[in-house]
């Protein structure tokens, strides 16, 4: 589902400081191995912090997760004999997951940003836990972690395990290779990790709770989906203006005097002013401007920079709260800067869960007005013109009839995974832990909903190609799209052939899926108009 091109503007080394990171360089690490290196700030500080932890970890009196038990159990002090083997026990039994291994991104993403806690020295780890982490990115190992796991409160505790239990040179893990070690018939992990020279952790006091208390696995996925989600509402904006220069549509309604002025809703400005930038010097749209009989367009042309808008605007303040989580320190207890050990309940998902849910909503919704829009251009009864189904010989072709299924089957499934996973609330831990945000859930459908977005989105960009294609052929070569349009036109047609007589159409589809995913259409859109908003 992810952007496979290089992008040049992401970093190619990330060093975790006390400032934190950015959502660039999570992106960087996740996906396009960007190296992690420790400020020397950083680790000065998580000592100053773990000679403090230690002092208490000596002391007689009791101190939540540093001399006794966890969760429901936590009323029980335990020697200090024992911890060592406490903090193994709490990992192994924690890293309980179930189900497929998560994509090799995700994984990635929620280390970099468990790292960043760790960085912070409100951990309590020591110095060697923070930088076998890094060795671990560095190297290429990926920790196997579950689909299924976690709640999305006291933190994503399953998938920070699993990746906890490779730091204790145990589990299962991919190689940089690829090559998965743990469990039977396997190479171990502490194979693994000798052969890239990481020793692995024994785990002391603190260090098992602060390694896996935390909203790591969510809000890493959240800054990849609106990573993508940038893309794709551009893309959105393409496609739209493509689709009204199919169906003859108007530019007049994408003017900025009806947006902006009239109801400031910023993403709206934004995505009228792409597709007048797209439309521009269309034959196509100039060819109606005189003589149409046609008074407005359908809801799903002329309101599709509201829609569009409001896409934007869900993706922003999603990001205002991606950025509050990413200047976040969660970990239960935490160590405040004045020496304090507080149990608090910012592992909490709730903050990153609702966003996760809104933003599946959105993407339902632009696929729904995408679908709409095709839908259209494929009726003879409202296309204004073109062929049933665009068919070279509608009859004994089907043209595009069953890619319209297809578009419609995705955003039926779209409509599903827009329904929201933080509103259920399962309690866990003998009800110690009564009201969770299944954040990791939540997650995990926005991730399948972006990748259906972007497959309608190809499917009417296809649809708008052929479109305007014919209406081109049909007025021997006078109707023809403006710069922007052509542009797009011109990166489809470099592999996807445009009408005929039928054909397989898998292929095709799954090529210009290929092509959204790798940025090439709004690379070359952007260079023809002159950059888009």
């Amino acid at each position: 589902m992810t952007l496979t091109a290089p992008e040049t503007h992401l970093p190619t080394e990330v060093t975790l400081a006390l400032g934190g990171l950015t959502a660039a360089d999570v992106v960087a690490v996740a996906r396009y191995d960007a190296k992690v290196s420790v400020a020397p700030e950083a680790l000065e500080e998580v000592a100053r912090v773990r000679a403090h932890v230690e002092a208490l970890a000596a002391s007689e009196t009791p101190a939540y997760g540093i001399s006794t038990g966890f969760g429901a159990l936590a009323n029980r002090h335990i020697p200090q004999d024992l911890r060592t083997q406490l903090q193994k026990s709490l990992i192994r039994s924690h890293a309980a997951g179930m189900g497929p291994a998560v994509e090799r991104e995700v994984v990635r993403a929620l280390m970099l940003l468990r790292a960043k806690t760790l960085a912070s020295g409100r951990t309590g780890v020591r110095p060697v836990v923070l930088e076998t982490f890094v060795k671990l990115l560095n190297a290429g190992i990926t920790p196997v972690v579950r689909e299924f796991g976690s709640l999305g409160c006291s933190g994503d505790l399953a998938p920070l395990s699993h990746v906890a239990l490779v730091l204790m040179g145990e589990g299962e893990a991919f190689g940089p290779d690829g090559e998965q070690c743990g469990g039977r018939g396997q190479r171990t992990t502490a194979e693994l990790l000798a052969e890239q020279g990481i020793e692995p952790v024994t785990l002391a006091e603190k260090e098992g709770l602060a390694l896996v208390n935390g909203t790591e696995g969510m809000l890493g996925m959240l800054l990849m989906a609106l990573h993508d989600l940038d893309a794709l509402v551009k893309t959105a904006d393409v496609t739209a203006a493509l689709s009204i220069d199919g169906l003859m549509g108007t530019d007049q309604v994408f003017l900025p005097e009806l947006h902006e002025p009239l109801r400031p809703h910023p993403g709206q400005a934004d995505s009228a002013a792409n597709m007048l930038a797209v439309l521009r010097d269309s034959k196509i749209v100039e060819s109606h401007k005189v003589g149409d009989s046609r008074v407005q367009d359908a809801y799903s042309l002329r309101c599709a920079p509201q829609v569009a808008g409001a896409v934007r605007d869900t993706i922003a303040h999603a990001r205002m709260v991606a950025g509050r989580e990413l200047e976040a320190s969660i970990d239960n207890p935490v160590v405040l800067p004045d020496g304090r050990v507080s149990s608090n309940g910012n592992f909490h998902g709730a903050p990153v869960a609702y966003v996760l849910d809104f933003l599946a909503i959105a993407a339902a919704d632009l696929a729904s007005i995408a679908e709409r829009r095709t839908d259209r251009m494929l009726d003879p009864a409202r296309s204004h013109g073109l062929p049933a189904f665009l068919a070279d010989d509608p009859g004994v072709d089907s043209g595009l009839m069953i890619a319209q299924y297809t578009q419609a089957g995705l955003v039926s499934d779209l409509k599903r995974l827009a329904v929201p996973a933080s509103v259920d609330s399962i309690p866990s831990s003998a009800m110690q832990e009564d009201h969770v945000s299944m954040g990791w859930h939540a997650a995990r459908k926005l991730r399948k909903a972006v990748e259906n977005l972007r497959r309608v989105l190809a499917i009417e960009l296809v649809t708008a190609a052929r479109a305007i294609d014919l209406r081109t052929a049909m007025s021997g070569g006078a109707l023809v799209p403006g710069p922007g349009g052509a542009a797009a036109l011109a990166v489809l047609r470099r592999t996807v052939a445009g009408p005929g007589v039928d054909r397989f159409m898998s292929p095709e589809l799954e090529e210009a899926d290929r092509v959204l995913a790798d940025g090439e259409l709004l690379t070359a859109v952007n260079a023809a108009v002159g950059g888009l908003r």
